[in-house]
């Protein structure tokens, strides 16, 4: 799921966990095997892959570590990285003008343009990665909601749970039999979004 909703491949977050002698790019947040991120954790990398359409993953690490000898031990989803020309700066709250280079001239000043990670970006050639928190007009995540698993939109109904029985055979017209609120538009978006999801897979869903 972390993958699906970041834009990142699967061996990009296992590259991005690896320690390479100045700490991995980001280690999830929750202690678990498999390894289990948090919202947070996603937003984050959401950002890398963000990052990574025009910059090195090499540029990355050193941005993180001028980040570390700056002081800054914030959750990385804490802060705006954005790629500005061959290096990559950290927006400050004031906004774009304010903003300080992390690799090519670190803590040098500089004028930013701001990206919205939160929208629809292309990583990679034919995939498209949907809104973060509107993936599908009915599915949406909210941290505050299923610990921010996407679910139904107005419920908290997980979106596979749907899109399983819907697999199984019971049509979009009926789930609503077994998930009160749940319309047909709903359900098939809830079955969109989880062929998007397993297209990130290693193999095909457990049926």
């Amino acid at each position: 799921m972390a993958a699906a909703l970041s834009g990142a491949t699967v061996g990009q977050l296992r590259t991005w966990r690896q320690d390479r002698g100045n700490g991995p790019v980001l280690r999830p947040e929750l202690a678990a095997k498999p390894a289990l991120y948090s919202f947070r954790d996603v937003v984050a990398l959401r950002a890398f892959a963000v990052l990574r359409q025009d910059v090195s993953l090499q540029k990355i690490r050193k941005a993180l570590a001028t980040l570390k000898r700056f002081g800054e031990v914030e959750h990385l989803s804490s802060y705006s990285l954005v790629a500005e020309g061959d290096s990559i700066v950290l927006v400050g709250d004031e906004g774009e003008d304010h903003a300080t280079d992390l690799v090519k001239h670190p803590g040098q000043r500089v004028i930013a343009t701001m990206a919205d990670i939160l929208e629809e970006f292309a990583p990679r050639a034919g995939v498209v990665v949907p809104h973060l928190l509107r993936p599908k007009r009915h599915v949406s995540v909210d941290p505050g909601t299923q610990g921010g698993q996407p679910v139904i939109v107005g419920t908290r109904v997980p979106f596979d749970a749907v899109a399983e029985l819907v697999e199984d055979g019971i049509p979009p017209e009926k789930i609503a039999d077994y998930y009160p609120g749940v319309t047909a538009d709903a359900a098939r978006d809830a079955v969109s979004f989880a062929l998007y999801v397993d297209s990130y897979s290693p193999g095909p869903r457990a049926a």
